[in-house]
């Protein structure tokens, strides 16, 4: 129902995205986009390529005097570094070619990216491997978050921890996104954000990386949106899958997640109460693949990011030699910006399902839809 594409490398000329399926009638504003893109750069822990770029997003095709057409929606985010690349990264074929790199980093896209496409030269996968391509999906993130909120859906994040500095997080609500925001780890309890913000300086100064989890929810997901018919249209699968598809995540957890293994099933499962309440929310808003009603919550683990300053051993492509990895400009730890690219992918997915489960071809048409189904008026 909605699908979208990305295309660009980390230090091409710009990075491009194309999302299908929007309905007609939709306000699209490169205001909001650019707000949500500015979120993604910030962060403690970056490296040097945010004071380089300002992201900001350019409406190629789609929109027209302010509002969507139910055409394809294409954004261009271009990356301000290209001028730093134009002979490196260019298209045309050159005289002399950059270095080629060789020496795959542990833990990177480089080494089984090099042997699937038969290149000798990394810089040919990690270009497109970089979490740099996640900038596109914020943006188009940042769009569907319009149709959401018209539906009364909000999604936010918290950071949960940083290597292993854990947070005692508050329950989400827009009050504790609010307070998170001005985190310079995305967290909100403040005396655990000091100690995060200590272990990454420690890791920025022994040359090393951090990883940590993040919390991500949605507020007033209606039920229905998803189903158990099939496995591809489960929602918590295809939940679990946009988060696992942002790079260095490696675990996805849906409301009690794995705490869920060790508990009996009287502990962990949320008995009704009158007048269709719920006493709990273990199940993180989503039972047999489909939305119950109660917040959506989402907690994911994100590794340390595999280039360092002190690299790894490796062994190079072409002349079999041991030598350290490959060291690309990076950042120290990027989980306070993996939260911002989680809402992002989220709302994506959400504004899939929703579309499905309302149909229509116009903004207008589906909130008709909505008011049938649920028996009440959507948001202005």
């Amino acid at each position: 129902m909605l699908r979208y594409l990305t295309a660009g490398e980390s230090h091409g000329p710009a990075l491009v995205g194309i999302l299908e399926g929007l309905p007609a009638g939709l306000p699209v504003s490169t205001e909001d986009i650019a707000a949500q893109l500015a979120r993604r750069q910030q962060g403690y822990g970056r490296g040097g390529r945010m004071a380089i770029e300002h992201d900001r997003a350019t409406v190629l095709a789609g929109v027209r005097h302010g509002y969507t057409m139910g055409s394809p929606l294409a954004l261009l985010v271009e990356n301000r570094d290209w001028a730093n690349w134009q002979q490196a990264m260019s298209a045309e074929p050159q005289a002399e070619p950059s270095p080629a790199v060789t020496l795959p980093r542990p833990g990177h896209a480089d080494y089984a990216g090099a042997l699937k496409y038969g290149h000798r030269d990394l810089r040919n996968v990690l270009e497109r491997a970089s979490a740099r391509e996640t900038a596109m999906r914020v943006a188009l993130g940042a769009v569907v978050r319009v149709l959401l909120a018209r539906f009364g859906i909000t999604v936010g994040s918290m950071v949960a921890a940083i290597g292993e500095v854990t947070a005692k997080l508050p329950e989400h609500t827009p009050e504790a996104w609010a307070q998170a925001e001005q985190s310079p780890v995305r967290c909100p309890d403040a005396e655990a954000a000091s100690r995060m913000m200590q272990a990454i300086d420690r890791a920025r100064e022994a040359g090393d990386s951090l990883g940590g989890e993040l919390s991500v929810a949605a507020l007033g997901v209606p039920v229905g949106l998803g189903s158990h018919v099939h496995w591809d249209r489960r929602l918590d699968g295809r939940l679990a899958g946009a988060l696992m598809a942002i790079p260095g995540i490696k675990g996805v957890e849906i409301g009690l997640g794995f705490g869920a293994a060790a508990l009996p099933g009287s502990q962990v499962h949320d008995g009704f109460t009158p007048g269709g309440g719920r006493a709990s929310n273990h199940a993180g808003g989503l039972e047999g693949g489909i939305t119950n009603g109660q917040p959506l919550l989402l907690r994911a683990a994100m590794k340390p990011i595999p280039t360092l300053t002190r690299p790894l051993p490796s062994v190079d492509l072409v002349t079999g030699e041991a030598k350290p990895a490959h060291a690309e400009r990076s950042d120290t730890c990027a989980v306070p910006a993996a939260a911002v690219v989680a809402e992002a992918v989220v709302a994506l997915v959400l504004a899939d399902a929703l579309v499905e489960r309302l149909g229509g071809d116009s903004l207008e048409q589906m909130q008709a839809a909505y008011r049938v189904l649920y028996g009440r008026e959507p948001q202005r």
